[in-house]
């Protein structure tokens, strides 16, 4: 019987278990040095000035959204075509939350519905106070376009780049934040590196980033010079706000660390076998992913969209079997506007056509660092099996 093929799985080396093991025999679990370092690893490969490591990127969106003042009486936008914790990060802090149709060719956020929208909402007087631009499989949106729109309307931009550590856009690595005033990461096993759960968030911005420390810790400093009044001893510490436990552990951090070392090997791989998966699939009836010149991708995803008016079976048949027969295919995302939360806030089905057609016909294909060439072609002569 032919064993079961994840669409996505964490690699771990000896290695990355030798150094949660010398955390573990060490005098810090939480708060230590393997946080910083860590910390530093990721700043210095993305060339940000800051990061901040986090419980998850959930975690990492919600302060990001604080940093910038989101609140009552704000908006946030993202993508429709995302995990619901894009959108539900601004619904933490009190703001709205409204999304921009996709783009039909990358499956990120469309800057061409951004324009018009904003164009729209500013002669409404509720433009967005932050976007939420999400990288969608590892392929960076087109964040230029939307930089010099942050420009004219005035509104923050957080990069979610949960799937995108090791892409690159415009020649720089993703999580530069040359084009946004934060980035986000994402450690979860299935995204290219992992700490188990954890995320991060990147900026080069210090007045962001000293929020950002206070807000996933209780909103608390210990430095003199941001307290009310004079420090009463080196035990001191002041509450400027409310902030949250959000902390990763020097645990995570440490196989953090260890799995940085193998990040570009890891990026590599995806995307020989993403490559692999073009020349296999090219002539069958569905779509392969397009990539945008200005980006390389890290390759978190490998998304088809099936052509469903040349295949006799429907999307759900061929999802099914293909599960059933040992191929653990996903679908990413359902449109966040279509969950029951969402449509309780007023959201309904035919509201972005773009995403809610793309639903209908995309599936996500196994993808992993440990995939081999011989379960790849498996997956395709499943695939092929059900098509033709």
């Amino acid at each position: 019987m032919n064993h079961y093929i994840p669409y996505g799985r964490q690699n771990i080396n000896q290695q990355d278990i030798d150094s949660v093991i010398e955390v573990l025999r060490s005098d810090w679990l939480t708060q230590g040095p393997a946080i910083k370092g860590f910390e530093q690893a990721v700043a210095d490969y993305c060339g940000a000035k800051y990061a901040v490591a986090v419980s998850s990127a959930t975690a990492a969106l919600h302060i990001a959204c604080l940093a910038v003042g989101l609140g009552q009486g704000d908006t946030l936008w993202t993508s429709p075509n995302t995990f619901v914790a894009s959108a539900n990060c601004g619904l933490y802090c009190g703001a709205r939350v409204d999304f921009v149709d996709i783009n039909p060719h990358t499956y990120n956020l469309s800057v061409d519905e951004l324009e018009y929208k904003l164009a729209w909402a500013k002669k409404q007087s509720c433009l967005p106070k932050v976007v939420i631009p999400v990288h969608l499989a590892g392929q960076s949106c087109e964040m230029e376009r939307i930089a010099a729109l942050a420009k004219q309307y005035g509104f923050k931009v957080i990069e979610d780049a949960s799937h995108a550590i090791g892409g690159v856009y415009q020649g720089l690595p993703i999580g530069s934040c040359q084009f946004s005033d934060m980035t986000v990461f994402s450690f979860h096993p299935v995204k290219i590196i992992t700490t188990g759960e954890g995320g991060m968030v990147l900026t080069n911005q210090g007045d962001l980033y000293e929020k950002l420390i206070r807000l996933r810790t209780h909103g608390i400093t210990r430095n003199p010079e941001l307290m009310q009044e004079e420090s009463h001893g080196c035990w001191y510490y002041q509450q400027l706000e409310l902030g949250f436990n959000y902390r990763m552990t020097d645990i995570q951090a440490a196989l953090g660390v260890s799995q940085m070392q193998r990040l570009d090997e890891f990026v590599s791989r995806r995307r020989f076998l993403a490559q692999r998966y073009n020349e296999l699939l090219e002539d069958l009836p569905l779509t392969i992913p397009w990539q945008h010149l200005d980006t390389e991708s890290s390759w978190h995803l490998y998304v088809i969209r099936l052509k469903l008016d040349k295949i006799t079976k429907t999307h759900r048949q061929i999802f099914e079997e293909l599960r059933q027969g040992g191929i653990g295919v996903n679908l990413h995302y359902i449109p966040v506007h279509t969950q029951p939360y969402y449509q309780q806030l007023g959201f309904k089905y035919g509201d972005f056509p773009q995403v809610e057609k793309y639903y209908q016909e995309a599936i996500s294909l196994p993808l992993y660092y440990g995939l081999t060439q011989e379960d790849q072609d498996r997956i395709v002569a499943s695939l092929i099996e059900r098509l033709i």
